[in-house]
């Protein structure tokens, strides 16, 4: 039993955000129900996969963020298809969609609709702009994707290198940044219910979420009146805050506290380091020497030299490659790479396992992602047999 066991979801998202949102909700025990388009989710076709993109039902991109959910097919546009969803609605806690902004109302199923059907639904939106009912603006019914989101939010401006163009992080923070705080709205929202019994729409915007994500370049611009920019991998108030390159890859050393920073100089053997530059603003002031410094004795040892070094005393990690995280033996003991069935392929593959841990309901990946349409009868029961004959 998972802590959201309780509640059934209708969800209808596709690609990143939306899926990622309703993931999290599936992994916490809610019964997930996967409403697909015509053709099904269009990531369902997306690399990688295992062997044969002929033989097997997705790739990992849809696996990963569809795990444990129900599938059915239906065309919102269709009469009965469209009695069929209302059916759902009616017997549903939460519905999510992450359509643009009016695209639910041209099918006359938006909140108000919906809320006719189920008085005390949730209703809750992703959108890359949010929606009119809580602020309207020129820019929505734009379309919106994770690149557009980290441009306009000041996640590209502040990431990359100084002497570099601006930069989008490697995750897609746009999307699954929003998809989190979404589910911390929803269930904010489910909460508010239990006390009034009172359903609420739930908005989140892309937009929105890239400014609450970026708010050291937020208030730093309040306070210095400067625009933040790129700085690399170095903090603008932290040092030493950085990466290093080693003999066999890149370290990374946060010794940004006056105890830390005389504990590397001690391992550095650079003791007239810690004499002349025992505070912050010392640091700050002089960080390009000091960085020098740790870069050239940074790149005589190897990664597992420095940290090796420096354990117990100063935080520092290797940059890990994909490959090295799934070699380390942390990752396995918290269940952070989940094996699951890859329909059509003759091996299992793994996904990202879910970082919230709790002692009495555990979260957890329920199995994998659904075939297109896959719980039909068992979602609609009489009605589906009925329309297979």
């Amino acid at each position: 039993m998972g802590a959201l066991s309780n509640l059934r979801v209708v969800d209808l998202t596709q690609v990143l955000a939306g899926p990622y949102c309703t993931m999290l909700l599936a992994d916490l025990g809610a019964d997930v129900v996967k409403i697909e388009r015509p053709g099904g989710d269009m990531i369902r076709s997306n690399p990688p996969f295992v062997d044969d993109p002929e033989e097997e039902a997705y790739g990992g991109y849809f696996q990963s963020v569809n795990r444990g959910k129900k599938s059915i097919e239906l065309n919102l546009g269709d009469d009965e298809d469209r009695a069929d969803f209302l059916s759902l609605i009616e017997e549903a806690d939460v519905v999510v969609e992450n359509y643009r902004s009016g695209t639910m109302e041209k099918y006359d199923l938006g909140y108000e609709t919906l809320k006719e059907h189920n008085p005390d639904l949730i209703y809750s939106s992703i959108r890359g702009f949010g929606d009119p009912r809580t602020g309207k603006t020129e820019r929505q019914g734009q379309p919106s994707f994770d690149l557009i989101a980290q441009a306009l939010g000041g996640v590209m401006e502040t990431t990359g290198q100084p002497n570099g163009p601006p930069t989008k992080t490697g995750p897609g923070v746009g999307d699954l940044f929003t998809a989190t705080l979404n589910c911390i709205g929803i269930l904010a929202a489910v909460n508010h219910r239990e006390q009034t019994g009172e359903g609420q729409y739930v908005d989140t915007a892309m937009y929105d979420s890239m400014l609450s994500f970026t708010e050291r370049a937020v208030y730093q611009q309040s306070y210095t009146g400067e625009a933040p920019t790129r700085r690399g991998n170095s903090h603008p108030t932290l040092f030493p805050y950085n990466a290093f390159e080693t003999d066999d890859g890149y370290a990374v050393i946060a010794a940004f506290n006056n105890n830390h920073w005389a504990e590397l100089c001690d391992v550095m053997d650079r003791e007239d380091l810690a004499e002349a530059y025992p505070t912050t603003p010392e640091r700050l002031e002089n960080r390009d020497a000091l960085r020098a410094e740790l870069a050239e004795w940074a790149a005589d040892l190897t990664n597992d030299e420095l940290v090796g070094k420096l354990e117990g005393r100063v935080p520092a990690a290797p940059v890990q490659t994909t490959e090295e995280i799934f070699d380390d033996p942390h990752v396995y003991a918290r269940d952070m790479l989940v094996p699951v069935e890859q329909p059509g392929a003759d091996r299992d593959v793994e996904i990202a396992g879910n970082p919230i841990k709790m002692s009495e309901t555990n979260p957890e990946p329920r199995g994998r992602a659904p075939l297109l349409d896959e719980h039909r009868e068992e979602l609609l029961g009489e009605d589906a047999e009925a329309a297979d004959d």
